[in-house]
């Protein structure tokens, strides 16, 4: 082991060497714009030890205050520059957009070839935009979305059961695990119209365990993506543990599309779900997608969609929690706005502005993706400074929502500023850009939108919180773990009350 970790260092040295002799002579009479400013970084390792990993969206940010909005660090031999101004990311994501269109894809999601067939890291081409296109019709329209909400509806139905349940006993729940349950089968229902989970059964702790595996291994700091020489070698062992998390996944999907091919499912449910147009697609004479493509897209919508819709349940629970009077206040609106007797459908999240601007504090507050990640297409100027092909741009969405130059109070949870604002997530207002922006938005935003609102609603309608175990509102951690998704280091553990 020990000459192995020798080997790894000499190799790593000759490289960064190499890579420092070919910069000089390459831009040794170049007069184009320098990079930004940043912070003084040390050979072979660049700036590493000043980036810590946990909190690398806060780290970057307390760095901005002092080398500026945009700043430039080095990890490993990678370039990278860090936005975290509103103004200089409206010109690297829409000014910039074509150039900045590519996504950096670590080592670990080329695992299976992945990368290749995921609408979410492959570079912009025809195939990339047949998928979004794809996507935005038979999966994320209104039609589709409104002729799959009686699924999504009776799964909400069930949640009011085992939190009745819950209440009765007075037993403590784990929202995040709850709502990662409601999640994993409002996107299965759509997709399949079918189950994976129940909250009586351990399915769905396997699947979040899969999942969240997943995630660690693609938001852990990884010397192979620092130091491309060795994403051969796999030092860390992180592709070949995100190929097997991958084929767990793949092969289920795999299963579900045999059985609908093979007629093995219930022949007298009625369904109206993605599969379906998606089989129809395949089969054409010169179809645009194959099964391999199907397959890896499914991949994409479970792991970045449940995920990043618990995480933001879990968040505004928190928030309100934190903060009675808010509570009380979006329960009063929803008890005013929902017929009695009635679960909260998507239909009524335009009447309920006050839940919206809770929603869309939290995800001010709490990006549940902290910063979006670039990589420059060929060599471009950005507010006067260059940024040379391949450099990795990071644009900080967490510091833009706490920037006091745009927010006032910006650390506070205040609905109310949403509510005078009027901000959405389109992707225009780059102060506020929780789901990206530019063609490289998140093209979920629709679902993520409808699930997100009437998973809250039904949480919040029925039910009255309090935190287990006797905590106290003063002494609520909440503590941001950095990573693909940004969650909470502790679960947040409460007590329905029925009033």
């Amino acid at each position: 082991m020990e000459y192995y970790i020798k080997f790894v260092s000499l190799i790593c040295t000759l490289y960064a060497f190499i890579h420092i002799i070919a910069f000089n002579l390459l831009h040794k009479n170049t007069k184009s714009p320098k990079l930004p400013p940043g912070p003084p970084c040390y050979p072979l390792i660049g700036n590493r030890l000043q980036l810590g990993p946990s909190k690398l969206h806060q780290t970057l940010a307390k760095l901005s205050k002092t080398y500026g909005p945009i700043m430039t660090v080095k990890i490993g031999t990678i370039t990278t520059m860090v936005i975290s101004s509103a103004k200089i990311a409206k010109e690297a994501l829409h000014k910039n957009d074509q150039v900045l269109s590519n996504r950096f894809v670590p080592q670990s999601v080329q695992a299976l070839s992945h990368d290749k067939a995921s609408p979410i890291f492959m570079p912009i081409s025809p195939k990339w935009k047949t998928l979004r296109k794809i996507c935005a019709t038979k999966i994320f329209s209104s039609q589709q979305l409104d002729s799959t909400q009686i699924l999504r509806l009776r799964k909400l139905k069930e949640l009011v059961v085992y939190l009745q349940e819950n209440c009765r006993k007075g037993k403590p729940i784990d929202i995040g695990e709850v709502a990662f349950t409601i999640s994993l089968n409002s996107i299965s229902n759509t997709l399949f119209s079918i189950d994976l989970a129940s909250f009586t059964s351990c399915s769905s702790q396997k699947f979040r365990h899969i999942i969240s595996s997943m995630l660690i291994d693609s938001s852990k700091p990884n010397i192979a993506d620092y130091y491309p020489i060795l994403r051969k070698i796999d030092p860390q062992g992180v592709r070949r543990r995100m190929r097997s998390h991958y084929q767990k996944l793949l092969t289920l999907f795999e299963s579900i599309v045999e059985d609908r091919t093979n007629g093995k499912e219930d022949s007298t449910m009625e369904r109206s779900d993605v599969l379906d147009s998606f089989l129809e697609i395949i089969q054409k004479e010169n179809p645009e997608l194959t099964l391999h493509d199907v397959l890896h897209l499914f991949l994409d919508l479970f792991v970045a969609g449940i995920d990043t819709t618990s995480a933001t349940i879990e968040w505004a629970m928190a928030e309100l929690l934190q903060n009675p009077e808010k509570l009380k206040k979006t329960r009063n609106e929803l008890q005013q706005v929902i017929n009695k007797d009635e679960e909260p459908k998507d239909s009524d999240i335009n009447k309920l502005p006050y839940l919206q601007a809770v929603v869309k504090e939290t995800l001010r507050l709490h990006p549940t993706a902290p910063i979006l990640v670039r990589k420059s297409g060929s060599e471009a100027d950005l507010c006067g400074f260059r940024v040379p092909k391949d450099t990795l741009v990071l644009v900080n969405v967490w510091s833009m929502g706490r920037d006091s130059s745009i927010w006032t109070d910006p650390n506070l949870f205040l609905p109310e500023r949403f509510l005078e604002s009027g901000e959405e997530f389109i992707g225009e207002d780059f102060g506020f850009i929780p789901f990206g922006a530019g063609r490289r938005m998140c093209s979920g935003v629709p679902f993520a939108h409808r699930v997100v609102h009437t998973m809250l609603a039904t949480l919040l309608y029925h039910f009255d919180w309090k935190l287990a175990d006797g905590e106290k509102i003063e002494d609520m951690d909440m503590t941001e773990k950095f990573g693909t998704t940004l969650h909470k280091v502790k679960p947040l553990m409460v007590i329905p009350v029925d009033e």
